[in-house]
């Protein structure tokens, strides 16, 4: 009887949130992000401990269900639960594969490092984030896509935009960035893969001239 009454009040809390009560997602988000958190914490293992913890995983999480709460298509709080925890899932594969990564640096992965200039460096962005060729034609359209890029990436969240401007843009150390973001490793390199999701879309229908589809 209490777990009906308990699933009863979640979804009430979830038809709030979705009609845009933010203080109804955040108590959402308190009831089912425990649940979450202990299905992922396992999955961490010993010796990525000290860059990656299951906190990390939560926070990005919790940033992207705040950001993104318009897209959850149906399933009641059940449903709601199932969505947090498949963000939570590739919060940390993709945390766990560029904490293994930066482990064995590529170079080509770098944008700063290659790139004199801050509009070449722009440029190399776009590559990392998907373009659709290589061909003169589009090598010369990289300009006009690192201006549409600069436009989007104003319109981002706050940390979302200062990690892709000190990692990728600035080529800073991830133990700076991570520093200088008051954050570890891990939870730095999910917000980049998160940034570089959101700064597609936020290109609009600059991301269907400028990328293929993302991978």
């Amino acid at each position: 009887m209490a777990d009906r009454a308990e699933h009863a009040e979640h979804d009430a809390l979830l038809e709030r949130a979705l009609a845009g009560d933010s203080r109804s997602l955040v108590r959402l988000l308190e009831a089912l992000g425990p649940i979450v958190r202990a299905r992922i914490e396992p999955k961490i293992s010993h010796h990525l401990r000290s860059s990656l913890d299951a906190d990390d995983v939560m926070q990005v999480t919790y940033i992207e269900a705040v950001t993104r709460i318009s897209t959850f298509q149906s399933g009641g709080s059940s449903g709601f639960l199932a969505w947090i925890s498949r963000m939570a899932e590739n919060n940390l594969i993709d945390a766990i594969r560029s904490l293994e990564a930066a482990r064995r640096p590529d170079p080509s992965k770098r944008v700063g490092a290659q790139s004199p200039s801050y509009a070449e460096s722009m440029a190399s962005l776009v590559d990392i984030l998907g373009a659709t060729s290589t061909t003169p034609s589009v090598f010369a359209a990289r300009g006009e896509a690192a201006t549409a890029m600069e436009r989007a990436m104003a319109s981002l969240p706050p940390d979302y935009e200062k990690v892709i401007r000190m990692y990728d843009l600035q080529a800073r150390p991830i133990e700076e960035v991570a520093a200088a973001m008051g954050k570890s490793q891990g939870a730095t390199f999910m917000l980049r893969a998160r940034a570089h999701d959101r700064l597609r879309e936020a290109m609009g229908g600059d991301a269907a001239k400028f990328f293929s589809q993302a991978p």
